[in-house]
């Protein structure tokens, strides 16, 4: 085997791995995942009626 024979089959492998990752990234079952992950970012955030318990408990003491 020689190395175009090889680059070929390497271009090949590449170009199907990459189909196949796009076309996992856009199926609906993988879209409430990624939809739930992009939220992530806010679950540490208080929130408003989790701040208005601190204040009024600051306030009473």
């Amino acid at each position: 085997m020689d190395y175009g024979l090889a680059g070929s089959i390497f271009t090949v492998v590449v170009f199907v791995s990459f189909i196949g990752i796009v076309w996992w990234a856009m199926s609906s079952r993988a879209k409430t995942r990624f939809d739930e992950a992009q939220n992530l970012v806010f679950d540490d955030e208080p929130t408003q009626q989790t701040e208005k318990k601190d204040r009024e408990s600051s306030i009473n003491e």
